[in-house]
């Protein structure tokens, strides 16, 4: 695969503005990401952005917290594909997880699921891996899995911690080849990048998309197109 197709370019702080979403937008033009990942109200003005290439608009959903009820996180998801968001990410319901309440947490995924496939699109599912046991990263991929989803993704890259090479296997040696596996939070240099894709990561979500590309290219590692 292109190493430039690994990336989800994103930019999520609540402080971004309409100008530096145009900007992420033509950077991953540019470059030819995967997509731009955007909160959900930028999922209109970012798919303008793209029109006529096929760089994906990929929306959060529930986040950063996942604690939303079930009926938020389906509509949300429902609004950002309408809105011409191909990709939606959306954050478990962590506490739950941690309660031993599966069926609420399969149910809040499958509900997100069932909207998302009605738009033809592609299913992310945040486990928020800094604050769960590895038994319950097995757990909440199998769910995730068993709910319909095509990846589990590492982190919101807003909690305690981003994504880690060793939880990224251990995700991908649940999920087999069942889902995909998207690494997230605190990868900002092309050596952590190489690192994830070798743990077993698909997509590689960060910020820093294009520094690490620049990398890539200086080094010879990754090919200019």
């Amino acid at each position: 695969m292109k190493f430039a197709k690994y990336f989800d370019h994103t930019l999520l702080k609540p402080e971004a503005t309409e100008a530096e979403i145009k900007k992420l937008c033509a950077e991953a033009r540019e470059y030819d990401f995967a997509s731009v990942c955007v909160n959900s109200c930028y999922a209109e003005f970012a798919a303008q952005q793209l029109t006529d290439c096929d760089v994906n608009v990929c929306c959060v959903v529930g986040f950063p917290l996942g604690a939303m009820c079930t009926d938020a996180k389906a509509f949300e998801a429902d609004m950002a594909c309408s809105a011409g968001a191909a990709e939606i990410d959306m954050v478990i319901n962590i506490g739950a997880l941690k309660d031993g309440r599966f069926d609420d947490v399969s149910n809040d995924i499958a509900a997100v699921a069932g909207i998302v496939y009605e738009h033809d699109a592609i299913l992310k599912v945040i486990l928020e891996t800094c604050l769960l046991t590895d038994e319950e990263i097995r757990k909440a991929c199998t769910l995730a899995v068993d709910a319909g989803a095509d990846f589990v993704k590492t982190s919101t890259g807003f909690s305690a911690g981003g994504a880690e090479a060793e939880k990224v296997r251990l995700m991908k040696d649940t999920v087999g080849d069942e889902a995909l596996v998207k690494a997230s939070g605190g990868i900002r240099d092309l050596a952590s990048a190489e690192k994830m894709i070798e743990a077993g990561a698909s997509r590689l979500g960060t910020s820093a998309t294009v520094s690490i590309m620049k990398e890539g290219i200086a080094s010879g590692t990754v090919q200019e197109e």
